[in-house]
């Protein structure tokens, strides 16, 4: 029993001489150091290729310049605008290559209009009332309370200021309503007293092509961060 008992102890002195051994380090040597590099290298290059790719063709930051989209994007603000979306909708907000100017003749039928010397020929920034095909109106008559018609039914613009006036004067004085032809957008400041848009002779409708993107976010200032997707169900108050 006594040499058992010493057979165990040595049986367990042998155990806890084997587990607190220190494990055998592997040396390190020139190809560990060039490996470890390497891994580095590949995950930076990896990273600035995605990153690249998403601002090439996904994400572009776009500066706002003026206040025809107050309270909604303020002058100084910064945006990201996609290139790559699914439609366009009313409501949505389309960075636009204001190059060409196309108005309606008396059939409805849109013509490039010569315009020389434009000094709006730019990329501005604006949101869209109706689309080809819907019919706008904007009725003005009662200078307290100015109403846009899309498609017979007033629609809501939560986010212009408020008490700001739409006025239906401009390229399309005695017009409304019209329908917009396929293909072309109306559309507005949200700054109604100070944005020239589709009312002006120096933007008229905006053709499809003339659309760089689509807003998606503003991020700078960024303690003012929003995304701009829905913006047009948002109030005027939120800033």
């Amino acid at each position: 029993m006594e040499e058992n008992k010493v057979m165990n102890e040595n049986t367990e002195n042998t155990a806890e001489t084997v587990k607190s051994a220190p494990a055998e380090k592997k040396p390190y040597t020139k190809k560990t150091f060039f490996n470890d590099v390497m891994e580095i290298a590949e995950s930076t290059l990896i990273t600035i290729f995605v990153i690249v790719m998403v601002f090439t063709y996904l994400l572009h930051p776009v500066n706002i310049v003026g206040q025809s989209m107050e309270p909604t994007l303020y002058s100084k603000d910064r945006i990201f605008m996609t290139t790559v979306y699914f439609g366009i909708d009313n409501g949505d907000v389309l960075v636009i290559d204001n190059d060409e100017v196309y108005l309606i003749d008396d059939n409805g039928e849109p013509y490039k209009a010569d315009v020389p010397n434009n000094p709006i020929n730019e990329c501005i920034i604006k949101r869209v009332i109706a689309c080809g095909g819907q019919t706008i109106n904007i009725d003005d008559s009662d200078p307290n309370n100015s109403k846009v018609i899309v498609d017979g039914e007033v629609i809501d613009e939560p986010y212009i200021m408020n008490g700001a006036f739409t006025k239906s004067t401009g390229a399309f004085a005695g017009k409304f309503p019209f329908t917009v032809p396929d293909g072309y957008y109306f559309v507005m400041g949200d700054n109604r007293e100070n944005s020239s848009d589709s009312r002006s002779g120096y933007v008229g409708l905006i053709k499809k092509d003339q659309i760089y993107g689509k807003a998606i976010a503003r991020y700078s200032p960024f303690s003012e961060f929003k995304l701009l997707f829905n913006s047009d169900k948002k109030s005027s108050d939120e800033r």
